[in-house]
């Protein structure tokens, strides 16, 4: 079971345009921080703690390679967050299939009648 602290890290972590930029760019392999701050107009540093906000979240995981450090993308903690969405999007989905169901059974009676205004 997820801890209500660190879905609201995670989340909270890709509530920033930076933040989801950084997860995307990951998802094609890992890269180090020069590498991630390339894209964008801001000091190396300045990406440095938005990968730090996503290490905390444990989104993304740093190693040591020689004089690299790689960021890595955590895709176990994606799935956790998607496993998470997932379970509201099947009760959604079952709410709409009864709602069809209901419809489907007005049709075929006939549905509701009309009532004259007059």
């Amino acid at each position: 079971m997820e801890s209500d602290e660190l879905l609201d890290r995670a989340f909270l972590a890709l509530a920033d345009p930076v933040r989801r930029s950084i997860i995307a760019r990951l998802s094609r392999g890992p890269a180090t921080v020069n590498e991630l701050a390339e894209p964008f107009a801001m000091s190396k540093q300045a990406v440095s703690k938005h990968i730090q906000v996503l290490e905390q979240a444990q989104l993304v995981t740093r190693t040591r390679d020689a004089q690299r450090r790689p960021v890595h993308l955590n895709p176990a903690r994606l799935e956790a967050l998607t496993a998470w969405i997932g379970q509201y999007r099947l009760v959604r989905e079952e709410q709409f299939r009864g709602l069809d169901a209901v419809l489907s059974n007005q049709a075929a009676a006939g549905g509701p009648q009309a009532k004259d205004p007059s």
